[in-house]
């Protein structure tokens, strides 16, 4: 049975930070590009960002510079650092396992972010 299971959401201020994991189980987890995605009342999900493996991860324009993601492997777990967080950043953020490959693609069951003074 193949888990995504997100943790470390929670409210914080304007200029704070979060750190967010997602811990993946029943996957050969090297074998999945690893995604965050975040979906705000009333928006699509979007894309903000993406580790093909631990040297190759790209990020969504708003997020650059504020955000960082990691992956251990060896964990089958990956982080996304968000860091100077703004009212904006506020949405459900989603883990995702993706393997075109294997034709997989697997979700978390999202964790709530809130940004708010």
């Amino acid at each position: 049975q193949v888990q995504l299971v997100e943790s470390g959401g929670g409210s914080v201020q304007p200029g704070g930070s979060l750190k967010l994991s997602c811990a993946a189980s029943g996957i050969f987890f090297s074998a999945y590009a690893m995604g965050w995605y975040r979906q705000a009342p009333g928006k699509q999900r979007e894309l903000v960002a993406v580790a093909l493996n631990a040297d190759n991860i790209n990020f969504a324009d708003s997020v650059k510079g504020r955000f960082t993601m990691s992956r251990d492997n060896a964990k089958n777990t990956v982080y996304l650092q968000m860091n100077s967080l703004k009212p904006e950043d506020t949405a459900v953020y989603y883990c995702n396992a993706d393997s075109r490959l294997l034709g997989r693609n697997y979700w978390g069951q999202g964790t709530q972010v809130t940004v708010s003074s």
